[in-house]
C-alpha cells in the first residue's frame, strides 16, 4: 500500500482531513513515518492493528507519541473497541471471509457514529482479488474457508504450483475465482448488501487499491484525483 502514499493517500488525507486513522497490517519502514507525520500534525492518531508484532518502534517512531497506538489483536477483535475512525487502511489477512467482515464491522461503527470513514484495500488485483490467503486457517469460520495448500501461486495460472511460485510457503486456496473468495469479491459482496450510499474506487497498479467512500462526498474530485493518478 505504501506505492499509493505518494499519489493518492495522501492526497485524499489531505482532502478529507481524517484525525482517527486506523491501519489493520503494520505499516512498514518510510510508509509508517509518513502516516505518524500526518497523524501528528493534525493532532491526531494513529491505531495500528497488529496481531504478528510486525511494526516495531524504535527512537524514530517513539517519537510521535502520543500520537499513535499498536493493538496487538487480529482486527475483527480489535475493531468492535476502537470506537469512530475516520480513515481505514486495510492490508492485512487477504481474504473473503476476514475482509468482508471487517467492512462489516466498519459499516456498524458508521451505523453508530453517523460516518463512513474513508476506507482504502490493498491487493484487490492479483494475487489476491479472487484468491483467498490465510495467515491462519484456523481463525476463518470452516463454512468460509476454502479448500487450501500450503503452495505458491503463478500468475494466469488457476491452480497452485508444484513448486516455487509467487509465497509458496502461506496458505492459499486451491483454486481462484467463485464465491467467497479473494478480497475484491469481498468488497463487491459487502458493497452489494449495505444499506448506506458508498462510491468505490478502483485502481489497478500494484496490486490493485480500492477506495470506499461517502457517496454524498465530492466524487468527482475523486474521480479527476484517481484518474489523473492511476497509471502508477
Amino acid at each position: 500500500m505504501d506505492r499509493f502514499w505518494s499519489r493518492i493517500i495522501s492526497l485524499l488525507f489531505q482532502k478529507e482531513q481524517p484525525k482517527r486513522v486506523v491501519a489493520i497490517g503494520a505499516p512498514m519502514g518510510e510508509f509508517a513515518i509518513q502516516l505518524l507525520h500526518f497523524c501528528h500534525n493534525k493532532e491526531g492518531e494513529l491505531i495500528i492493528i497488529d496481531p504478528f508484532n510486525v511494526f516495531q518502534e524504535d527512537e524514530r517512531i517513539n517519537g510521535y507519541r502520543p500520537h499513535y497506538q499498536v493493538i496487538r489483536e487480529e482486527s475483527l477483535e480489535a475493531l468492535p473497541n476502537i470506537g469512530s475512525i475516520d480513515a481505514v487502511l486495510i492490508d492485512g489477512d487477504h481474504n473473503w471471509y476476514t475482509v468482508y467482515h471487517e467492512l462489516k464491522q466498519i459499516e456498524m461503527i458508521a451505523e453508530q457514529t453517523g460516518k463512513f470513514p474513508l476506507v482504502f484495500l490493498h491487493d484487490t488485483e492479483w494475487p489476491y482479488g479472487r484468491r483467498d490467503l490465510y495467515h491462519n486457517p484456523e481463525n476463518i469460520s470452516p463454512e468460509f474457508r476454502q479448500p487450501y495448500e500450503r503452495k505458491g501461486i503463478v500468475y494466469g495460472q488457476s491452480q497452485l504450483a508444484d513448486q516455487g511460485g509467487f509465497c509458496e510457503g502461506a496458505y492459499h486456496a486451491i483454486n481462484e475465482n467463485g464465491e467467497k473468495n479473494g478480497v475484491l469479491t469481498a468488497i463487491e459482496d459487502f458493497l452489494g448488501e449495505t444499506n448506506i450510499h458508498l462510491s468505490f474506487f478502483h485502481l489497478t497498479s500494484n496490486n490493485g487499491l480500492g477506495i470506499i467512500t461517502e457517496a454524498n462526498r465530492d466524487t468527482d474530485t475523486y474521480i479527476e484525483m484517481i484518474t489523473k493518478h492511476s497509471g502508477m
